[in-house]
């Protein structure tokens, strides 16, 4: 643990956190997410997020999404989908829904295609059903600490390009057409396509955490077969067992994770039963390399005109 990080985890003490696993999760405890929480609370809880990637707190059915909005207000700007609109009646919550196609089965840091994606992202059970529905978590971080000097140093050198047009059945065992219709008609409506390093500085704590999952399309300046086998190598760390926790969901329960240090996946193993979770994002850094320099965005078609 680096001595930035230590720093902000002696500010964690006052919470109530009960780690899960020894390298990513914990549990927060005896606080209601509604009431007006003080400021050092809120640090707290920041601290809390640097140390353990992954917050769950569970039973906060009392959050309305205005709510929910106004937590997540209290750790940055609040940004919209750049696709999809957000939920009726509130201006930056993503209606995830596994009935209209709102099933992220696939492992993903959340909107890499842009250069300034969510630094932190807080997702809260609405509906949720009976058996199935989980969602896994993974830490960038330790993935990049455990790499062997060699790679280490790989990786460090490589940029990859990101985009939000994928392919998206082949991320699925069986695509749903709703989903792909959804795909095709929203998230994809504008291209994005971003050139991100592999390794990125965090802005924080100065720990080195790897950018992938499935928005990472190819590794700059490598044939593709060489591209496609080096994503599989590095993803692969990501997911070893020791780095993920797994989280079964209640109704009420908010999970609040540091996107910059993390990958998330869906596990859609729950048919058709209803499964409805409300997702709130705040603005994040541009990443920065490990030799200074930024990732950048550019847009490469709409569709529709």
């Amino acid at each position: 643990m680096s001595a930035t990080l230590e720093r902000h985890a002696l500010k964690d003490t006052d919470l109530d956190i009960r780690p899960i696993n020894g390298r990513i999760g914990a549990e927060v405890h005896g606080l209601r997410l509604a009431s007006d929480l003080a400021q050092q609370t809120i640090a707290a809880i920041e601290a809390g997020l640097l140390r353990h990637r992954v917050l769950f707190f569970p039973n906060q059915q009392h959050l309305s999404e205005a709510e929910q909005e106004r937590f997540a207000a209290r750790f940055g700007e609040l940004v919209s989908h750049p696709t999809v609109p957000s939920l009726e009646g509130t201006e930056h919550i993503l209606d995830v829904d596994g009935a209209k196609g709102g099933r992220a089965s696939s492992w993903h840091t959340d909107i890499t295609f842009i250069s300034d994606y969510p630094k932190i992202s807080f997702l809260r059970g609405v509906v949720v059903p009976e058996v199935g529905g989980d969602t896994a978590f993974a830490n960038t971080v330790a993935a990049y600490e455990d790499l062997p000097a060699p790679l280490r140093e790989l990786a460090e050198k490589l940029w990859t390009l990101h985009t939000n047009e994928y392919d998206y059945a082949g991320t699925r065992v069986d695509p749903d057409p709703v989903a792909l219709k959804r795909y095709q008609d929203e998230f994809i409506s504008t291209v994005y396509e971003t050139e991100h390093p592999l390794v990125r500085v965090h802005p924080v704590t100065g720990e080195r955490s790897l950018i992938l999952g499935h928005f990472a399309k190819k590794v700059l300046g490598v044939p593709n077969a060489d591209s496609q086998l080096l994503l599989k190598l590095f993803e692969q760390h990501i997911l070893r067992p020791e780095n993920q926790v797994r989280w079964r969901w209640k109704a009420g329960d908010l999970a609040v994770w540091d996107n910059r240090a993390t990958q998330h996946r869906a596990i859609d193993d729950y048919g058709d039963r209803p499964r409805i979770m409300r997702r709130s994002t705040v603005r994040g850094e541009v990443p920065v390399s490990v030799d200074g320099r930024t990732s950048a965005t550019r847009i490469t078609g709409r569709r529709g005109g």
